[in-house]
């Protein structure tokens, strides 16, 4: 039988994971990191979305994955979800106040991406 050792407080490893953890930038990272998160947000950042219209418009993203990146970022605060009465049921998604902010560091991000991928490119 294996038993893990308790971790060292003074260790550089429990150390550096203390640091990061308290770090807001770190935070906000782990917050929109994933891979289609960026892509869903700035998709609702013209309007609540139904499943099946994200879906489309983000055509090369797995439908659990849709699923599982939602459900993240409804529990982070970025997304709310809505689920209407009716049959069938119909489930929208939009942004919410805190997320509507990260929209144009996204945008931004975007513009980075765009401009490293053609520094890059020239330079080799």
């Amino acid at each position: 039988m294996y038993v893990m050792s308790k971790i060292k407080e003074k260790s550089t490893n429990n150390q550096n994971r203390k640091f990061l953890s308290n770090c807001d930038m770190t935070y906000a990272v782990e917050v929109i990191g994933g891979r289609w998160k960026i892509l869903i947000l700035v998709n609702l950042a013209n309007g609540p979305l139904r499943y099946s219209e994200l879906k489309r418009k983000i055509e090369k993203v797995t439908e659990r994955m849709l699923t599982l990146q939602l459900r993240e970022m409804e529990s982070d605060g970025i997304v709310k979800r809505t689920v209407f009465a009716e049959v069938p049921p119909r489930v929208e998604y939009e942004i919410t106040p805190i997320g509507e902010k990260l929209v144009p560091i996204c945008l931004q991000l975007s513009d980075w991406g765009t401009l490293h991928r053609e520094t890059t490119k020239n330079s080799l």
